[in-house]
């Protein structure tokens, strides 16, 4: 075994398509993210890896490819330079990569809020060089193990899905009223809404808003999902909350030395040294893929005008119940689809929606959090034994190596 530059065992150039340009079409289209897409033209028709060069979350991730693609413009496209002389198994290279990916991309990697890793830097990285016949002979066993890990990983990824749609489960039980006793002792959910409605009335005349609020619709029989306890409400969500738009913040507006979390369409997004909520608050994505995603914010934090802030009657609702409610609701359904998805409070103040006694409300969310607590749990294992498995397979590698470097040095 010996050391090679990667730019001594590569052709290494720069791939050309945006993400935001792509049509669809019968080219693959590789980009830096797990699940490759399609383009309707293509610019290589070879065999190649493709190495994740400036998506942070995905930095360092190589795929193999062989046929007609196009690659995105955040990516390298690496074809063997010199086969003759210094001949590579490419699918040897992507066990290699992959291998190493953690340790290329700590020497490689610039910059701080966006990770990104620099062609002239990336060729000068050396990587182990074996002669052809042992590449053959290290994927061919590997390739064996690698099923074996891919069934496994298959297996951990359902059994993470099934937790994902227990917690689901868990919610919907928690909106339907099925999820903990009811009390007959607990002050009907009825006496409840009158409440929040007359507290609703009087903040906005203290406001200054004179002109009577458009009223909701009554709710009609079939509009009503399922049956609720006797002791509940239906009504529309428009009567028990409020939604605002944050303010505009674009990133290059952030004060990247500040720590005051910004809020966009799915959570945070960057940190600034300002803050406009001063106390901890339910936001929900206004615009983007994720509009309607639900996040409970720190005590301070920039809410951006890519998300509403949920005001409601702190005396009268609980807070985490309502945050868990508007998770269960799945808002993203409501949002109007297009270019840029968005949802609004025309789509969202209609909808019809049930209300339990605040007392229950409690009870609620202590027993979705004592079930949660136990999802968290097996989660937390699965993804342990996934970890397991991947360093396991990277020692049953690294043992190979050396066993084949042996091989060389006796030969």
């Amino acid at each position: 075994m010996s050391l090679k530059k990667i730019k001594q065992l590569f052709n290494i150039e720069k791939g050309v398509l945006q993400s935001s340009k792509c049509i669809e079409g019968e080219y693959d289209f590789i980009t830096a993210a797990a699940d490759w897409k399609t383009h309707n033209e293509y610019t290589h028709d070879c065999e190649a890896l493709i190495f994740a060069a400036a998506a942070s979350g995905s930095l360092g991730r190589t795929h193999y490819v062989n046929g007609k693609f196009i690659s995105s413009d955040l990516c390298f496209i690496l074809t063997p330079k010199e086969p003759e002389k210094l001949p590579v198994n490419l699918r040897f290279y992507h066990i290699i990569f992959n291998l190493y990916k953690n340790e290329i991309v700590a020497a490689t990697k610039a910059g701080t809020s966006k990770e990104a890793i620099g062609l002239r830097v990336f060729g000068e990285y050396e990587l182990p060089y074996f002669d052809i016949s042992i590449q053959q002979k290290v994927k061919a066993e590997f390739g064996k193990a690698e099923a074996l890990k891919n069934d496994l990983f298959d297996e951990y990824t359902y059994q993470l899905t099934l937790l994902e749609n227990l917690n689901q489960a868990i919610l919907q039980e928690a909106v339907q009223g099925k999820l903990v006793p009811q009390d007959p002792k607990d002050e009907p959910a009825s006496e409840l809404l009158k409440r929040i409605k007359a507290e609703k009335a009087t903040l906005r005349q203290a406001q200054g808003k004179g002109k009577k609020e458009k009223p909701l619709p009554p709710i009609k029989p079939e509009e009503i999902p399922f049956d609720i306890p006797e002791n509940w409400v239906w009504c529309r969500l428009g009567e028990i909350i409020s939604i605002s738009s944050g303010d505009g913040l674009t990133s290059y507006q952030m004060d990247k030395s500040g720590n005051i979390p910004v809020y966009g369409g799915n959570g945070i997004n960057g940190y600034h040294s300002k803050f406009n909520i001063d106390s901890k608050r339910i936001v929900i994505g206004r615009v983007g893929a994720y509009c309607g995603a639900v996040h409970i914010t720190e005590d301070k934090g920039w809410v951006t005008d890519n998300a509403f802030i949920v005001s409601y009657s702190v005396e009268n609702i609980d807070f985490n119940w309502l945050a868990f409610f508007l998770k269960a609701l799945d808002l993203n359904k409501l949002s109007y689809k297009g270019n840029q998805p968005v949802i609004s409070g025309a789509r969202v103040y209609p909808l019809v929606v049930p209300l339990p006694p605040l007392s229950e409300q409690k009870r609620i969310v202590a027993e979705i959090e004592k079930q949660f607590a136990l999802t968290k749990q097996l989660k937390e294992h699965i993804i342990a034994n996934q970890q397991a498995t991947e360093q396991l397979l990277k020692a049953l590698l690294h043992q190979a190596f050396e066993v084949k470097e042996m091989e060389e040095v006796n030969s």
